[in-house]
Order: structure tokens, then C-alpha cells, then sequence
């Protein structure tokens, strides 16, 4: 398909909107680096909500409402196996003319991977157009581009005819447990979707997406002296191999799909039979029907587990991102972004991905998005994370466009296929 921008009511109002974002292309790199200095990882609440009060200042100029809302608190295993409850941030909720007949979610999330003990806390230049630091690809710098693009977008007539709303989550990087609610609402209230996670440094996108699923397996048994009363003991970490080992030999059980035994713990001391282990593991899966299969695969593993003598075997978690499959209207979506990409010179192309975000959450609702809307960058969840610094203002003007032809009714073949 082709994206026609002269035909757009007010295009020359539209072409000056976009060359505007040329001119804060250095703003928005001074504020990717000051907001990287914030340490928000996702169990960081004081620089949440350092960053909370920040986002909501520097959208303000958009007069849009804003509500927070508050996520229910969640629950892990911690480093001694035990389920321990955790608090949660808040969703920022920012939105403008609900009552409008075309409407878009754009999402995103706050957190970041790194801890406030995490080394990784500073921003470096590593040539003139590559910024090293935390968060300046995912996602601060995808929160910016997301502001600059609804900046452009608001200095035109077209933006009367759309509400937009945005969701920036606290969770994103721990699963979107507490946010998938939330999520899934308001999915349910557009007609397209935008998340602003980073594209790869040379611009490809993500298409489809595997679903994925964290757990942990914890084995309870009971405690002996090695030496003395080894037969009066259960040993726990013999019993969690053997169960490893099952969940491991699932990989390849269906097409794609990959089990990952990944943080492993138990025991006190060599002269102690240990009387608990556990284990925490991640699923991958390729399309929907297999997570039912591998949970009645681990299902069996449990209960075949629990049947010694003298072991308790707990399952903690589940499947909290369903696979992302690509729908009629989300093809069409995609090649409408490729589109608007080729008429500022940009070439766009799409892969699938192992990896998971809320793409994947909005999809599981039924609406079609791209989610990869953000800058150019790559190494993300490392202290090697980059940004393509040029990318700000390029996919600035991406999202912006996008929203023109929205709102000029260049996506109605793609709601039409939603409905």
C-alpha cells in the first residue's frame, strides 16, 4: 500500500509539524541522558516515582488528563524460596479526546532492568552518534520519541479527529503481572496500537512474537546430618535435579518452544542433607495451544514429585505473555508503518522474535499494534545498552506520521480487518 501525505486535509500545516521534531532532536538527547541517570528498576518505587513525577511534567504541554493508577501488589520467590508479597508502582495513564470515533493506545513502560545496587548508573558518548547508558533505549528514549511525536502531531487540525491515550507501565521488564490488567482494558478501546520499544540499531522492527512464561519449582524435603542420619533425610536438590532434567527434555516438545532452568538454589552446608531447593525457569512457546500443553507437561512433573515420600513440591507462576501471532489487520498495520516509513526515506522491515513485551499483552485482547516504535538501539538489558542517537528525531517524525494518516483515514482498511 502507499501513504498519500499531500492528499492529507492541511498537509502543509502536517510537513511543518514534522520538520518542527528536527529542531528538538538535541533537546530530546539531553533529556534521554538526564533521565538516565534516574535509577527506575522495576523494584526501585522512589525512582518510580521519581520518574512518574518527571513523564507527567514533560507531558503536560500536550493538556491531556492524566490518572495514576495505583497496581495491585504481586508476588516472587526470593533468594531463600520463599513466595514473598511485593509492591508495585503505579500505571500512568495520560489521554486526550476518549470521545473521538478513531482512537490509539500507545504504551510503554517506566522501569528498567538494572537495580539501585546495579554498577551499570551513567551515560557514556561512544562516538558522536552512539549513547551508551541505562535506558536510553528501553525505554526511556521511547518514552521521548512518544512525546515529540504527539507534540508534532498536536500542532496540527488532523489531531481533532483522534483520541490517543498512553500507558506508561512500572512492570514491563518483570512481565507486566500487575499491569496486564490494566493492559488488557484498555486494548479493548482502540483500533491500534503503538509501543515504544527500541527497533534494532539498523531499524528492522519486530513482527511475531513468541509467548513466554517464568516459574519457579520449589522442593520441599527434610533436613538430616549427613553422616549420621542421611536415610532419615529427603534431599531436596537430588529431587529438584531429577526435576530439572524433566523440564529441560521438554524443549523441542512442540515446534519453537524452549524451557530455560535458569537460577537454581538450595542447601546450607556439605554435611547437611538439604531440605529445600528451587529452581526458577522460563518457557518460551510458539503459538497459543502449546501453552496448554506444557503446563499439563509440568502439571504431571509436580504431581509425579509430589508422590515421595516425604517432599512437598510448590509451582509458582505461569504463561503471562500470550504468543503474539500476527492478525489480518495486524499485517495490515504493518505495512501501512512501512509505508509512512518510505515516505520520509525510510526503509522498514520486520522479523520475528523470541522476545516478549506488551505487544504481545495488546494482540491477546485483539488489537493490532506495532511494537517497536521507539528509537534505533541494541544490547538492551546489559551494560553495553546503546542508543543510535540520530534516531530520536527520525522516528520522532515515524510516530507522527503514522498518526496523520490515522487521522486522515489512511488506516481504515486496518479497523475495518480488527472489526
Amino acid at each position: 500500500m502507499t501513504i498519500t501525505p499531500t492528499s492529507m486535509p492541511n498537509w502543509q500545516a502536517c510537513e511543518a509539524a514534522l520538520q518542527h521534531i528536527n529542531s528538538r532532536q538535541q533537546e530530546m538527547v539531553d533529556t534521554v541522558i538526564k533521565w538516565s541517570h534516574i535509577n527506575s528498576g522495576s523494584r526501585n518505587l522512589d525512582g518510580l516515582a521519581k520518574m512518574e513525577e518527571i513523564i507527567i511534567k514533560a507531558f503536560e504541554p500536550l493538556g491531556a488528563e492524566i490518572e495514576l493508577i495505583q497496581l495491585d501488589d504481586g508476588e516472587l520467590v526470593n533468594a531463600a524460596g520463599e513466595i514473598v508479597t511485593v509492591k508495585n508502582g503505579r500505571t500512568i495513564r495520560i489521554f486526550k479526546r476518549p470521545e473521538a470515533n478513531r482512537k490509539v493506545l500507545m504504551t510503554g513502560h517506566t522501569d528498567t532492568v538494572f537495580a539501585v545496587d546495579h554498577p551499570f548508573q551513567t551515560t557514556t558518548w561512544l562516538d558522536d552518534n552512539t549513547l551508551n547508558g541505562p535506558g536510553v533505549a528501553d525505554m526511556k528514549g521511547g518514552i521521548l520519541v512518544m512525546l515529540n511525536a504527539l507534540m508534532a502531531f498536536e500542532e496540527t487540525p488532523l489531531a481533532q479527529s483522534v483520541g490517543w491515550e498512553i500507558l506508561l507501565s512500572p512492570d514491563e521488564e518483570t512481565g507486566s503481572l500487575a499491569s496486564a490488567k490494566v493492559l488488557a482494558e484498555r486494548a479493548k478501546t482502540a483500533d491500534i496500537g503503538m509501543t515504544y520499544e527500541p527497533a534494532l540499531a539498523d531499524g528492522t522492527l519486530a513482527g511475531a512474537r513468541k509467548g513466554s512464561g517464568n516459574y519457579s519449582l520449589i522442593v520441599n524435603g527434610k533436613a538430616a546430618h549427613a553422616g549420621r542420619e542421611f536415610h532419615n533425610g529427603r534431599n531436596a536438590v537430588v529431587l529438584l535435579s531429577e526435576m530439572i532434567g524433566e523440564l529441560a527434555a521438554l524443549t523441542g516438545g512442540r515446534p519453537e518452544l524452549t524451557v530455560n532452568p535458569a537460577v537454581i538454589s538450595g542447601g546450607v552446608a556439605p554435611n547437611v542433607v538439604p531440605d529445600k531447593a528451587w529452581c526458577k525457569f522460563n518457557v518460551r512457546l510458539k503459538e497459543p495451544e502449546d501453552a496448554v500443553w506444557f503446563e499439563e507437561q509440568v502439571k504431571a512433573i509436580v504431581e509425579r514429585g509430589n508422590t515421595k515420600d516425604g517432599f512437598e513440591v510448590i509451582l509458582h507462576g505461569g504463561i503471562n505473555r500470550p504468543p503474539k501471532a500476527l492478525s489480518d489487520a495486524n499485517l495490515k498495520l504493518m505495512d501501512a508503518i512501512k509505508a509512512c516509513g518510505l515516505e520520509l526515506g525510510i526503509d522498514i522491515n520486520y522479523v520475528p522474535t523470541g522476545g516478549c513485551c506488551e505487544g504481545n499483552n495488546l494482540a491477546a485482547a485483539g488489537l493490532p499494534n506495532v511494537d517497536t516504535l521507539g528509537v534505533r538501539g541494541g544490547m538492551i538489558h546489559s551494560a553495553d545498552e546503546f542508543v543510535v542517537a540520530d534516531s530520536f528525531s527520525e522516528r520522532a517524525k515515524l510516530s507522527a506520521l503514522i498518526l496523520m494518516a490515522f487521522a486522515s483515514g489512511q488506516l481504515d482498511h486496518v479497523v475495518k480487518a480488527k472489526a
